[in-house]
């Protein structure tokens, strides 16, 4: 149970009988055998900001935090979830998860978040757990504490959190696309763009194909890796370059690369329950069906 800047924790057992270093010794295995990282134990401990008493445990875990960003707000942002330890927003297309530099005056879902949790009334530092290109929507994961973000980011380095994309493309993809196996890696001849090449990092991602036609296909795209511009790089070099995807020469009948954020899975990082949060396709990607006559799902 939370209490202001304070997690209180009951055990269900004799761990809090003992009495003295015994009875602090146990508490500390026990935070630890609760999966509980032990950095942050320890740093907790040495700032006096773990407290035992016969009954409960305490942990100082939402201790009032700066922003980190200046809050603005945008109407196009959206809260998708929320709780005391995770916050998932929505991403706008023509917006970036983060400044590219301090200096940088442009409106990114940083401050949005920022800005949500001035009107909250929240003190939490703004970190997310992932990103999103530029003019990729979708769903951004946020953790509130340093408790929160240690567990989301193990999840995020052992590839358990899941994440699901909608997009448009060029072509007719077969039916026996399913998987790209091709490491990514920096296009020397392009800075900004990234390119399949043998001495690059592991990429894999997943393809179901939702309908098809000579023109267009619109495919469920799941990724087993996060390597940037990791889905336009896939698409495109199997011949299937996302529609609007100018920078790998996709066609320009579309703003942005035609690419949505659909659901993101991940364990919460206190309750150990699977969150699944979705998130509905955009306006302009629902357009582009339409246009070119391919079935809303």
């Amino acid at each position: 149970m939370r209490e202001g800047e304070w997690l209180q924790i009951t055990p269900d057992n004799d761990l809090l009988q003992a009495e003295g270093n015994a009875r602090h010794k146990a508490v500390m295995q026990w935070l630890e055998q609760a999966s509980v990282p032990v950095k942050l134990i320890g740093r907790l401990h040495s700032k006096g900001e773990v407290k035992i008493d016969i009954e409960h445990i305490r942990l100082r875990l939402f201790p009032p935090m700066d922003y980190g960003f200046d809050p603005r707000p945008h109407d196009r942002a959206q809260v998708l979830y929320e709780d005391d330890y995770v916050l998932v927003m929505h991403k706008p297309a023509g917006m970036n998860v983060h400044p590219s530099e301090a200096s940088d005056p442009t409106i990114t879902l940083a401050h949005v978040v920022a800005d949500h949790y001035q009107q909250t009334d929240q003190k939490c530092a703004v970190r997310h757990v992932h990103r999103l290109d530029e003019d990729t929507t979708g769903p951004v994961l946020y953790a509130k504490n340093e408790f929160a973000l240690s567990k989301l980011d193990e999840q995020m380095r052992s590839k358990t959190i899941d994440r699901k994309y909608i997009a448009i493309v060029q072509g007719k993809v077969s039916d026996t696309l399913t998987v790209i196996d091709q490491p990514i890696g920096k296009d020397r001849h392009h800075k900004q763009r990234r390119r399949v090449s043998p001495t690059g990092q592991e990429a894999i991602t997943h393809i179901e194909k939702l309908y098809s036609s000579a023109r267009a296909s619109l495919v469920r795209l799941t990724l087993e890796t996060g390597r940037t511009h990791q889905i336009r790089v896939h698409m495109s070099d199997a011949g299937h370059t996302l529609i609007g995807d100018v920078l790998y020469g996709g066609s320009q009948e579309f703003y942005r690369q035609a690419l949505h954020g659909e659901q993101l899975t991940f364990e919460h990082p206190f309750t150990e329950e699977i969150m699944t949060v979705h998130d509905p396709l955009p306006e302009d990607m629902i357009e582009l069906l339409d246009q070119l006559g391919i079935p809303r799902f």
